[in-house]
């Protein structure tokens, strides 16, 4: 991102920067927020559902049992989100879409690293082909990626789109509405597409067939939800002061970020 002159005297009572600082500090941190970005989507997508989390509870002075069953792979997924709205309110709508691209492209290299590591010959006996930790990684991997490809991009472009939507209708003000309105609908979306298609299509969802299926893909829709709905609120403080100092840091004006 070219700096432009102005900027450089957005903040009074900070030092004037020249160009070649201001680039650097302000691609830093584009590449730190990118690459948590990428690397937590490679991360999830591995982890995907090799293992299913029991986070079940009892609501107080109750007896009631509230199931929640929440795949491994969730755990770090709110933090993509946050990356994006950091993206999308520093740097602008244009990068925040080309980080999503990228991480489609991460999901294909993902995708692609497993099969071959499948189809080039090892070292297992005959018999024990498609057997042992790797194949079984594979295997989830692939149930997961599948899965991830199709709610990633809606749910990413739907948080690029409506945090831009509400910046433009609140003119720039209320950064919480744009940070948690974009996150929590776009989450609804990732959670109901990630579950269905990790039943339907991969059959790795841990359900036992004996019993109605729609109310355990319900339970497993409404554990992963409040999971990402918690982290999307408990982020908005870490987010409000990220942008305060990331907008002195990187010099840009705060009536107009990277715009």
């Amino acid at each position: 991102m070219s700096p432009l002159p102005s900027e450089q005297h957005a903040h009074p009572g900070l030092e004037a920067l020249d160009e070649r600082t201001l680039h650097r500090r302000r691609e830093g941190a584009f590449l730190v927020f990118a690459g948590f970005f990428l690397g937590t989507l490679a991360m999830l997508n591995i982890l995907g559902v090799t293992r299913f989390l029991d986070l079940s509870f009892t609501i107080p002075f109750t007896d009631v049992r509230v199931p929640m069953p929440l795949a491994v792979g969730v755990l770090p997924y709110p933090i993509t989100f946050l990356c994006t709205d950091f993206i999308s309110e520093l740097y602008g709508h244009r990068r925040a879409n080309a980080v999503v691209w990228m991480g489609l492209a991460l999901n294909v290299w993902v995708v692609a690293i497993l099969w071959l590591g499948g189809a080039l010959p090892g070292f297992e006996a005959p018999d024990a082909q498609g057997q042992g930790v790797f194949f079984e990684l594979q295997r989830l991997a692939f149930g997961a990626v599948s899965a991830s490809m199709l709610a990633y991009l809606a749910a990413q472009f739907v948080d690029v789109q409506l945090f831009h939507f509400w910046k433009r209708l609140t003119g720039g003000r209320h950064l919480w509405l744009r940070n948690n309105g974009s996150t929590i609908v776009s989450q609804l979306v990732d959670t109901v597409a990630v579950i269905l298609v990790t039943h339907y299509y991969a059959h790795a969802l841990p359900v036992d067939r004996a019993l109605p299926i729609l109310p355990q893909l319900i339970s497993f829709m409404l554990a992963g939800y409040a999971f990402k709905l918690v982290a999307a609120l408990l982020d908005t403080g870490p987010f409000y002061l990220g942008v305060s100092l990331l907008t002195r840091y990187l010099r840009l004006d705060p009536a107009r970020k990277a715009a």
